[in-house]
């Protein structure tokens, strides 16, 4: 039995079937480089933006899904798949262009749902409606879900690395995507500089109380020409070791409520142009760390998860009485 609830068990669940992602590359920027915010992007963010998994944002949204799609059904004999815009901040394009990307989405066979990773502050009412519309258009069976980078609830550490946005934004965008009965992921990074052991139970804790669908962990890496190269070379950047993050996960995973599914634990990173990543590890190396000691100390994800539904007055009888 597993020690967390994964993410594939959570899509057969809601799929009926194994489901695996199509990773979708678009040319495009987010607010934090093109000027509107800032230009530097945040301090962590390299030029590929998490995409150097995926294919050229040169080819079509269709051409891109049809060689993910042979290549991952060939391998996998997968039948189900999602459509995942993956790149910087999808929701940032203008309307009328997103939803002529999405449009490629529907001559694909075998497409169940669509998953638009993005800044918590690039959603608005206006956009929700504009994606929706087509989706009924086209067809009303294909879901809807964001990915929404957040990275850490510590409001100053987001100021610290220059996400452009606070905790509340990310709380509303959860909030009107739940109005619309749009599941929200969430991006957390476990080990940035400046936030404590505190930080990570409240990440698990706000994303509960919040009832997130998913959560995508990332453990930090440095790519060069960020801010945090910079710092990172020059000596000034102060990382946690491998057995401090190990035991931020298993802590994470604790208070974290087991309704959520759970990604990843951490990501990987290009060799080329990364100066950190994983403390030299494989990332299914750390994985396996993980979960071996979790199993060998009989933990499990949910094992705190005992703060919410008003526990401060949890077995009080009315006074009434």
């Amino acid at each position: 039995m597993s020690v967390y609830y994964k993410y594939s068990a959570y899509l057969r669940k809601k799929h009926g079937e194994k489901t695996y992602k199509l990773p979708v590359n678009l040319p495009l920027t987010c607010p934090n480089r093109d000027g509107f915010l800032g230009r530097t992007g945040c301090s962590f963010c390299g030029e590929d933006a998490g995409a150097h998994e995926s294919l050229t944002g040169n080819l079509s949204v269709s051409k891109q899904l049809l060689k993910n799609r042979e290549y991952i059904g060939s391998r996998y004999g997968a039948k189900k798949f999602i459509a995942y815009f993956q790149n910087y901040s999808n929701t940032y394009l203008p309307l009328a262009k997103l939803k002529e990307y999405l449009q490629d989405v529907f001559a694909i066979e075998g497409i169940v749902e669509i998953v638009l990773s993005t800044r918590p502050d690039c959603i608005n009412k206006r956009y929700i409606e504009g994606i929706k519309e087509v989706i009924n258009r086209n067809n009303p069976a294909v879901g809807l879900s964001f990915e929404l980078g957040l990275q850490t609830v510590n409001y100053h550490t987001l100021k610290v690395i220059n996400r452009g946005h606070t905790l509340a934004e990310f709380i509303e965008a959860v909030i009107l995507a739940r109005d619309f009965n749009i599941p929200v992921g969430t991006h957390l990074i476990l080990n940035l500089p400046g936030d404590n052991d505190c930080d990570v139970i409240e990440n698990a804790k706000i994303v509960s109380a919040l009832g997130v669908a998913n959560v995508k962990l990332h453990a930090l890496y440095i790519r060069e020409g960020t801010t945090l190269a910079r710092e990172y070379q020059e000596g000034n950047l102060e990382l946690i070791t491998l057995d401090e993050y190990i035991a931020r996960v298993i802590e994470f995973l604790q208070y974290l409520s087991p309704d959520i599914a759970v990604q990843r634990l951490l990501g990987r990173a290009p060799e080329e142009g990364t100066l950190f990543v994983n403390w030299d590890y494989s990332w299914w190396k750390i994985h396996d760390m993980i979960i071996k000691e979790m199993k060998q100390k009989g933990l499990k994800q949910g094992d705190k998860f005992d703060y919410l539904g008003g526990k401060a007055l949890r077995g009080m009888r009315d006074c009434r009485e």
